[in-house]
């Protein structure tokens, strides 16, 4: 039995249509949401008033980030730069928090603090929030409104990120439903077409995302996709590495799709051809794993909660996905521009779909876990109610493949074979004929449209030669028969198309799969610019937390003028104890000349005494960060009351002198 298909209309026509589906159905399966960082934390807090001005701006983050030199800045409220841009790393254990440090002397006023970097998923992320000195005040500070990501540049990055999805589902889905579904398809042209267009598309919009990345995490100019020193900033960080080994799998994968529709397909000995079919199929099962790692390996599997587990689990996502969506998208070109497909094909690949939907399931439960976290999370945040719909949209997509899957038993319940053999020796034929070149229009029209035009032709020089007319033929009355033996040829086909329902279901039932991913398309691209739910929920917890903006503990500040007697040995030190409170403390130590300048001394060293209680000295040994600075984190205050602060400074090898001041802490 051979299938036939109604027209689409032109071959472009067909093809937009075609990516048009694929890409619904590609992201409606592919991986959940990524898990963007998020700001759950500041010190200052969001709209705080501090009574005098900190030494630092801290920020804390649900995951870890990409700092760069410029990535936090404090402006005060003339537009100036407030910080000294240098960044700190203040991570400890699972808190993720960098700091940058204030100039000194800041006057009083409100000041703007904007943050811009890059989550371990890959995507940038940014904001601004603002706190006073002494009391608010008019600040003339302008942020710009782009999103991190935005604009051209981060449409164009969506859309080839889109497209290598696209591009792996059908490179790989297709390899796969040749090899394993229908080893035939290997001599068909539009399939060879199509799974080499996949190929195409995946490594052109791998280097178009390569070139657009250092715009994308920065200015968002287009004309820094061609900045070499961006280029080689992004070759160093964890996405351009992917991207680069994407490039190089994917040369791999070319010699996989030549040998596959070269050699392969001009075997003739059975064994050699199991012999390659094997080999194929190892070498393929590597090139995928290793290309779709790329995105497991750089985007959110691998950074949140179980990143272990998290990566091995994207992995099979993915090729569950494109064994499912890419078979389906070359099973639909097969149905509608090969002459025929074989009944035991399609079986297979419905045996094949429902592997791929059962893994998707419990990947996708587990990943769709690690993304929202919680009960609250599904139902009260955004990320959890549009993926609610998107399970919505999922079920409707898998009640379509199981009807699909009826139509399927429906055709094997047939008592034909699938092709007759006069049908199979003209596919055969005209597929050898396609590939010696010798029927080079049916490339650019379907058989469906080309035969019936070339058989009118020849059916009216037949009858013009039968008549005895002379051989100059009236070309408009050669071209009106043609026109008419084509009507007819194609009201026959559709009779026989309308004879074979079940083959018609399917189609129909696929195209509706098709239908229902588009929707889904929306649904997903707004997932992937959404914080996830257990994010939203943790920075929420954080925000009520830390309760109404006021002001915060005050640090413990100290200023101990000194002279050792010595070369240099007058000073003054500058001390503070953040946040000036029982538990742990950040200690810095400034020692300045007379003139305000920055003093090196040799040795500085701190103990802390609480008398009343008996406690201490508890020795302090601060580290050398810079001239003149000296700084410790975790200084433990084990208990509230009046501490003497001891500060020893020595400034050459015999001269040194030690300063007292009584502080309360509590």
């Amino acid at each position: 039995m051979t299938t036939t298909a109604p027209r689409l209309g032109t071959a472009l026509a067909r093809l937009l249509i075609l990516a048009a589906a694929l890409l619904g159905t590609l992201l409606a399966g592919a991986a959940p949401a990524s898990a963007h960082a998020a700001l759950t934390g500041s010190d200052p807090k969001d709209g705080a008033v501090v009574a005098t001005a900190p030494k630092e701006v801290n920020l804390t983050f649900s995951e870890q980030v990409a700092m760069s030199a410029d990535s936090i800045r404090v402006l005060d409220p003339a537009g100036r730069r407030a910080d000294t841009g240098e960044i700190r790393d203040l991570c400890s254990g699972s808190i993720v928090r960098y700091g940058v440090e204030l100039r000194a002397g800041l006057p009083d006023g409100t000041y703007t603090v904007a943050w811009q970097t890059v989550s371990a998923d890959s995507h940038p992320i940014a904001g601004a929030f603002t706190f006073s000195i002494g009391a608010p005040s008019a600040t003339s500070v302008a942020l710009p409104d782009r999103e991190p990501g935005g604009g051209l540049v981060g449409a164009l990055y969506g859309i080839a990120r889109y497209l290598s999805y696209a591009g792996f589902a059908v490179l790989v889905g297709g390899g796969a439903f040749v090899l394993i579904c229908w080893p035939r398809g290997a001599g068909v042209r539009p399939v060879q077409r199509t799974v080499v267009r996949a190929w195409l598309t995946l490594t052109g919009a791998t280097l178009v995302m390569l070139l657009l990345r250092n715009p994308y995490t920065g200015s968002g100019e287009l004309s820094d996709a061609f900045d070499l020193a961006g280029l080689k900033s992004v070759l160093e960080t964890k996405t351009g590495a992917a991207l680069t080994s994407r490039l190089l799998l994917l040369g791999a994968a070319a010699l996989f799709v030549a040998v596959l529709f070269g050699a392969y397909t001009r075997r003739t000995d059975p064994k050699e051809k199991k012999d390659l079919v094997f080999g194929l199929g190892i070498g393929g099962t590597v090139v995928a794993t290793g290309i779709a790692g790329t995105w497991a390996l750089a985007e959110h599997a691998s950074t949140g909660i179980q990143p272990g587990i998290a990566m091995p689990v994207d992995i099979l996502h993915l090729l569950a996905v494109a064994a499912w969506l890419g078979g389906l998208t070359v099973l639909l070109i097969a149905l509608y521009r090969a002459p025929s497909v074989e009944r035991t094909a399609v079986e297979r690949f419905s045996k094949v779909a429902f592997t791929s939907v059962a893994v998707l399931a419990a990947t996708g439960l587990y990943q769709s876990w690690r993304q929202v976290g919680s009960w609250s999370a599904l139902t009260g945040t955004r990320y959890g109610q549009l993926l609610l719909v998107k399970i919505g949209l999922m079920g409707v997509l898998v009640g379509i493949a199981w009807i699909s899957r009826r139509w399927t038993q429906r055709l094997a319940d047939l008592p034909s074979g699938g092709l007759s053999s006069a049908d199979l020796s003209s596919a055969e034929k005209e597929t050898e004929g396609v590939e010696e070149g010798e029927a080079s229009e049916a490339d650019e029209t379907s058989e469906s449209d080309a035969v019936p035009e070339a058989d009118a032709v020849s059916s009216v020089s037949e009858a013009e030669g039968a008549s005895g007319a002379s051989p100059d033929v009236d070309p408009e009355r050669a071209a009106q028969l043609a026109r008419q033996r084509a009507a007819v040829a194609t009201a026959r086909r559709k009779r026989e198309r309308d004879a074979d329902p079940e083959r018609s279901g399917l189609r129909r039932s696929v195209l509706t799969e098709a239908a229902v991913a588009v929707v889904l398309l929306a649904v997903t691209t707004v997932l992937t610019t959404t914080e996830p739910g257990r994010t939203e929920e943790e920075a929420g917890r954080s925000t009520s937390a830390s309760g109404p903006a006021a002001v915060p503990d005050r640090p413990v500040d100290v200023r101990l003028p000194f002279d050792t007697g010595g070369v240099d040995g007058k000073g003054v030190v500058r001390l503070s104890l953040d946040p000036g409170r029982t538990g742990a403390n950040g200690l810095h130590i400034y020692v300045e000349r007379p003139d305000g300048k920055p003093l090196d001394v040799p040795e500085v060293k701190v103990a802390l005494t609480l008398e009343a209680k008996d406690v201490g000295p508890l020795p302090v040994a601060p580290d050398r960060i810079q001239a003149g600075h000296w700084s410790a984190s975790g200084v433990q205050i084990p208990m509230p009351g009046e501490w003497r602060i001891q500060v020893t400074v020595r400034t050459s090898d015999i001269d040194q002198t030690t300063l007292d001041k009584n502080v309360k802490i509590g």
